[in-house]
């Protein structure tokens, strides 16, 4: 696991933290989740498989800067950070208020968009790269899940 400093809890109805044996979801944001957990481990399972164990942090521009920064030299925030810890484990960072204003740009719902990077992260855990063998597995999922690809 990535170290994450000065991390804070932030209590919500939904979402603090859902953890199950092989999937974890911590939120380290004020931003609210628009989608159900229910739906995110149908998709990792849809994905990566039910063997595989995979937190999803939910984070802010600021940690996401500091992260996109570090690791991939790039000095901006990003909207989604993936992680290979191992064959069978893997971390994805979801930069929540990103997403939310970029999912305007696209015409998509916060909810669509989110889902969408989501499965582009869990390929990069596949180790997919970008190019045309991602694209086409993108579009294979987010038809299966009834949402759009961005152009």
């Amino acid at each position: 696991m990535i170290a994450l400093s000065n991390s804070e809890k932030f209590k919500t109805p939904e979402i603090d933290r859902v953890k199950d044996r092989m999937f974890e979801i911590s939120k380290k944001t004020r931003s609210e989740l628009p989608i159900g957990s229910s739906l995110l481990k149908k998709t990792k399972e849809m994905v990566v498989g039910k063997k595989y164990d995979l937190s999803l942090v939910l984070i802010e521009n600021k940690l996401s800067k500091k992260l996109n920064n570090k690791f991939r030299g790039k000095n901006r925030p990003t909207n989604v950070l993936s992680f290979s810890l191992s064959k069978n484990s893997g971390e994805i960072f979801l930069n929540l208020p990103l997403i939310k204003k970029q999912a305007v740009s696209y015409d998509l719902s916060q909810k669509k968009f989110l889902l969408y990077l989501f499965i582009h992260g869990l390929l990069h855990l596949k180790g997919l790269e970008h190019g045309k063998k991602m694209d086409r597995q993108e579009k294979i999922l987010a038809s299966k899940l009834k949402i759009s690809i961005p152009q």
